[in-house]
């Protein structure tokens, strides 16, 4: 009855997710995004930025605010066609109107008199975890030099509907200060006059949402938790995961390590697939269950190890979602940290909440205990192999 109940979630999660899928790559970007934007400062009375947008978000928001159709379907097209040469024509033959989407919505003030944002050269088009960008370099004149700048970013508001919930992570070397920010809807602006407590703040929310958000680490996630057989093996394989991933975000941070994402997320999601069906393995060949009070066995210590091994990609995916890529610096190394304690912070609030509910079900019935983790296990491992083959043909 178990095996049927497994296939049968196994079908009903494939078909699911063969529609979702299907929808195309307006469905995958339809909900969130990230804009990057790198501040320094420039000659006297002046300060650069250089802005990064997701470029297929960035084509419909500006064709749409500027009414220019041609903008619309001759970057579409590109897009669909995978074509970064195109993209980048697209945008550069219509320069006013995507230019004048980014400063009416991206502004700079000093002493709090507005400064003028001048285009430098042209769009340039680069990827980001498999995501297509476009980069714009603006120099922004300033009537009043100050010891301090403010920065607004409203690009792509929730009321134009076609995406939520973007954030925008600002890099900054201005006014003889070296940090970072991160800017949504709710705090469009920052200082480069602000507290280090504030910066911090905002870096611990960005990764607290960033594991809530990211359906592939909470997936990850699931999976370990129906997988563990005691308190001890989910705090174990936590913890592994946890050393792990903070290994190679740091290591990225640092500039030592720096690896493709297209070769990161396939990894990813695979490890999805794996995780969860290595309790699928455990069901069919009977592992006897921890006894209390024991260590692991030798089992428990292998799948540690392919957690540990895990672990260490995940990280690579954490750093990717903040587009780690500069040369070190202290301050964005302590951002970083607090980013991953906000990761930690919800990662075990899941587990308190997720892993004493299984638990009391194992105990009140073994079987429906056994039916639970297997069918979720059994769901986790089949998105993750869809999209591992999504990713794999993406790249």
């Amino acid at each position: 009855m178990l095996r049927r109940a497994i296939a049968a979630a196994v079908l009903g999660v494939a078909a699911t997710a063969t529609v979702l899928l299907s929808a195309g790559p307006a469905l995958a970007h339809g909900f969130s995004s990230t804009v990057y934007v790198d501040v320094t400062a420039g000659d006297t009375g002046h300060v650069r930025t250089t802005v990064e947008l997701e470029y297929d978000l960035f084509i419909v928001s500006a064709a749409d605010y500027e009414k220019d159709d041609p903008l619309f379907r001759a970057g579409t097209d590109a897009f669909e066609a995978e074509d970064d040469a195109a993209m980048g024509a697209a945008l550069n033959a219509h320069r006013d109107s995507a230019v004048r989407y980014v400063t009416e919505r991206l502004g700079v003030k000093s002493a709090g008199a507005a400064c003028t944002g001048t285009p430098v050269g042209d769009f340039v088009m680069e990827v980001r975890e498999t995501v297509p960008y476009a980069r714009l370099v603006l120099d922004w004149n300033c009537p009043d030099v100050s010891d301090a700048h403010d920065l607004h970013s409203g690009l792509f508001p929730d009321t134009e509907t076609y995406v939520k919930g973007v954030k925008t992570i600002v890099m900054y070397e201005l006014d003889g200060r070296t940090g970072s920010a991160a800017l949504d809807a709710s705090k469009p602006s920052f200082s480069t006059g602000q507290s280090w407590e504030q910066r911090f703040g905002e870096f611990f929310l960005l990764g607290a949402e960033h594991l809530l958000t990211g359906i592939d680490h909470i997936l990850f996630l699931l999976a370990l938790i129906a997988g563990s057989r005691r308190l001890r093996e989910i705090v174990l394989a936590a913890t592994a995961f946890t050393a792990a991933h903070s290994v190679t975000f740091l290591l990225a941070a640092l500039g030592l390590v720096d690896v493709p994402a297209a070769v990161v997320e396939p990894i990813i999601a695979l490890s999805i697939a794996v995780v969860a069906a290595w309790h699928l393995w455990r069901l069919r060949t009977h592992v006897p269950d921890l006894p209390p009070g024991r260590g692991l066995d030798r089992a428990g210590w292998t799948r540690l190890g392919v957690v540990f091994l895990f672990g260490l990609v995940h990280g690579l995916g954490f750093a990717g979602a903040l587009g780690i890529d500069e040369a070190f610096s202290w301050t964005l190394l302590w951002s970083l940290l607090v980013f991953n304690v906000g990761i930690e912070a919800v990662q075990l609030g899941v587990i308190a909440v997720i892993f004493p509910l299984l638990m009391l079900v194992r105990r009140r019935s073994p079987r429906a205990g056994l039916w639970t983790t297997g069918l979720i296990s059994a769901g986790v491992s089949v998105m993750g192999l869809i999209w591992f083959a999504q990713r794999v043909l993406q790249g």
